[in-house]
C-alpha cells in the first residue's frame, strides 16, 4: 500500500447513451449495471483500496448527487466527497481535486480514474497503477493506454512513440476514428485505446493547468484559499461559474510535450454504450442478452432489460434494445449509439420531456 497515492474517481457525469436506465436522480456510475450486486462507482472505488489508504480516496460528484455517493460509499467522510455545482467537463474536476490533494501531501501522486469504467481482471490493473506510480514522481503527465485487441470506433486512441521502456512519449492523439483508419491503427502497432486514466504527481498536474489553462489555473489558485474551511462550497461554486467546459485531454494533454504513456493489457471497457454492455453480458443461443422477465420469439442479437415488476415479450427483432424504465419504455437499434443522445436533447425541449430525464 502506497501512502503517498491518492486516487480521484470522477463521478459526476449523466451517462446519456444508457438513456433510459441512466437518469438525472441516478446515472450509470450509481447503477448496479453488470448485475453484480455492486454499482459501478462501488466496484472502482473498492479496485483501489489495496493501493492506497482509505482517507486518501476522493470522490468527485455533482452536488445533487452527494447524498447518493455517501450512501453507497459509506466509508468516505465528508471531506472526500467533493461537489461540483455544475458539469464543466473533465479539466475543473480534475483541478479541484489536485488543489485538495495539494493541501494535504505537496508531493503526492495521484490516479485519476472514470468511476464508470469496467475492469475485470482487477489483479493486474493494482500492478500497473503500482508501476506507474514510480514513474510518476518526475516532471511527467502519465496515461494508461490499452492495447487494442480490435479496431474499435468508439473509443480515442494514443499513438506513442516506440522505444525499450514501458513509458512511451504520446506523440499523437484521435478521437474516435473511422473504420478504415482504426484498422490503419491497428496494423501500425504504435497505437493504444485512451482509457481515460491518469497517473501524475501533482505537482506536474496543477504546472500543466498553470501553462495550458492559466485562466482556470489562476481562478483555481484563488478558489483553494478557502478549501477546508467553511467557505469551500462558495469558493467552489463562483470558480465553477467562471471556468470553461473543457476536458482534460482537450485542454491539456493534447497541447502538452511532457504526456507519456504506459500501453496495458488489462481486460477494460467504458460501458459507453448499450452496445458495449450487450457485447459484455451473458448471452442465450441466439445472441441474445435478457436481464429482465422475458418471453423471446424470433429475435436475435438483442439486449432486453427491464425492472422486475414488468413482463417483456419480443417478436421478430435484429439488434435492438427492448427496455421499460421507470416511466420510459424503449425500441430502438442498439448499436446507433449517436441516437440517444438526440432522445434527451428532443425532450429537453419539450415542455414536459424532464419527468423522463
Amino acid at each position: 500500500m502506497n501512502k503517498n497515492l491518492y486516487v480521484t474517481l470522477m463521478a459526476g457525469g449523466v451517462g446519456t447513451r444508457f438513456w433510459p436506465y441512466s437518469r438525472n436522480i441516478r446515472p450509470k456510475q450509481f447503477l448496479d449495471v453488470m448485475g453484480t450486486g455492486k454499482t459501478l462507482l462501488q466496484s472502482t472505488y473498492e479496485r483501489f483500496l489495496s493501493l492506497c489508504p482509505l482517507e486518501n480516496i476522493f470522490v468527485v460528484t455533482h452536488e445533487e448527487h452527494v447524498a447518493l455517493t455517501r450512501e453507497q460509499l459509506p466509508g468516505l467522510n465528508e471531506s472526500q466527497i467533493l461537489a461540483e455545482p455544475m458539469r464543466k467537463n473533465t479539466a475543473p474536476c480534475i483541478a479541484y481535486a489536485c488543489h485538495k490533494i495539494k493541501k494535504i501531501n505537496e508531493d503526492g501522486v495521484v490516479v485519476v480514474s472514470p468511476a464508470d469504467h469496467l475492469i475485470l481482471n482487477e489483479a493486474d490493473f493494482q500492478k500497473t497503477v503500482s508501476k506507474v506510480a514510480e514513474h510518476a514522481k518526475q516532471d511527467k503527465l502519465i496515461t494508461l493506454g490499452i492495447e487494442p485487441t480490435r479496431p474499435e470506433t468508439g473509443y480515442g486512441y494514443i499513438q506513442f512513440i516506440e522505444n525499450k521502456s514501458p513509458l512511451k512519449k504520446v506523440k499523437t492523439f484521435t478521437e474516435k476514428p473511422e473504420l478504415s483508419l482504426a484498422k490503419k491503427f491497428i496494423d501500425s502497432g504504435d497505437f493504444v485505446w485512451n482509457a481515460g486514466l491518469f497517473i501524475c504527481n501533482v505537482q506536474s498536474f496543477l504546472q500543466a493547468f498553470k501553462k495550458h489553462l492559466p485562466e482556470m489555473a489562476e481562478i483555481f489558485d484563488e478558489a483553494s484559499e478557502k478549501f477546508s474551511t467553511p467557505d469551500e462550497a462558495a469558493a467552489i461554486r463562483a470558480a465553477y461559474a467562471q471556468v470553461k467546459n473543457i476536458s482534460i485531454d482537450y485542454g491539456i494533454m493534447e497541447k502538452a510535450d511532457n504526456v507519456y504513456v504506459w500501453p496495458s493489457q488489462f481486460a477494460w471497457n467504458d460501458l459507453g454504450s448499450w452496445a458495449s454492455l450487450h457485447d459484455l453480458l451473458p448471452k442465450d443461443k441466439n445472441h441474445n442478452a435478457v436481464a429482465a422477465d422475458a418471453l423471446l420469439y424470433d429475435t436475435r442479437n438483442t439486449i432486453v432489460k427491464a425492472s422486475e415488476d414488468k413482463l417483456i415479450v419480443v417478436q421478430g427483432l435484429n439488434g435492438y434494445l427492448v427496455g421499460a424504465f421507470d416511466n420510459v419504455v424503449i425500441v430502438c437499434e442498439k448499436d446507433k449509439e449517436d441516437l440517444f443522445r438526440r432522445f434527451v436533447n428532443d425532450l429537453k425541449a419539450k415542455s414536459n420531456g424532464g419527468k423522463y430525464l
